[in-house]
């Protein structure tokens, strides 16, 4: 005796609503779907690791184009100046490249990182967390004075690196994140490659 297994129909709709949600291209959605049997939360938990191979594999990628764009928010006591680099002038000069820099430049107004990357925090700055950190959980077992360490050095990144911060327009998700899935919708390589921030009195 078999059992029948129940298939769900792929819809435009439903395909349209993951590209939506995952800025990834149309028939990527449409084979996550098939792949899911329309499953949605395991279809973009399937385009978010595509996504990341892909920007894995293009980080070697020149990036010699890009723009420049500013933006002056609060009756101008805070502006922010931003650096985003593409491989084609092409990708520079689209619509939807260009909104990216843009909302970049809007979060970081908004979010006020000291820097692009973890990497790029001062040592100093983390030498101080990790100590204040470790003077905290002071008398718990060494393995788990690691870990919570760690855990704490990783909420210090996510309020002053600019790609660990979760993106103000969509805070679910991080700006590294963001900058990933803008990857897939371009096949480029893209970075975030400086910022300046200016704040009136400060």
């Amino acid at each position: 005796m078999s059992t029948a297994t129940t298939t769900t129909a792929i819809t435009a709709q439903m395909v349209n609503s993951l590209r939506e949600q995952t800025g990834a291209g149309m028939m990527d959605c449409k084979k996550a779907l098939v792949e899911t049997n329309g499953n949605v939360e395991e279809a973009i938990t399937i385009l978010r690791k595509k996504g990341n191979a892909s920007a894995a594999k293009r980080a070697d990628r020149a990036t010699k184009e890009g723009r420049v764009e500013s933006y002056i928010h609060l009756g101008g006591k805070v502006g922010v100046l931003v650096e985003v680099n593409c491989e084609t002038d092409f990708v520079a000069r689209n619509e939807e490249f260009g909104a990216f820099v843009k909302d970049i430049c809007l979060h970081i107004a908004a979010a006020s990182p000291i820097c692009v990357s973890r990497d790029e925090v001062p040592e100093e700055n983390v030498a101080k967390e990790r100590e204040i950190a470790t003077a905290q959980v002071a008398g718990k077992p060494p393995a788990a004075i690691q870990k919570i360490v760690e855990g704490k050095l990783d909420k210090y990144f996510s309020t002053v690196a600019l790609l660990d911060q979760p993106f103000v327009k969509q805070p679910e998700k991080t700006v590294k994140e963001i900058l990933t899935e803008q990857i897939a919708k371009t096949g480029e390589n893209i970075q975030i490659r400086r910022f300046a921030r200016f704040q009136l009195g400060a």
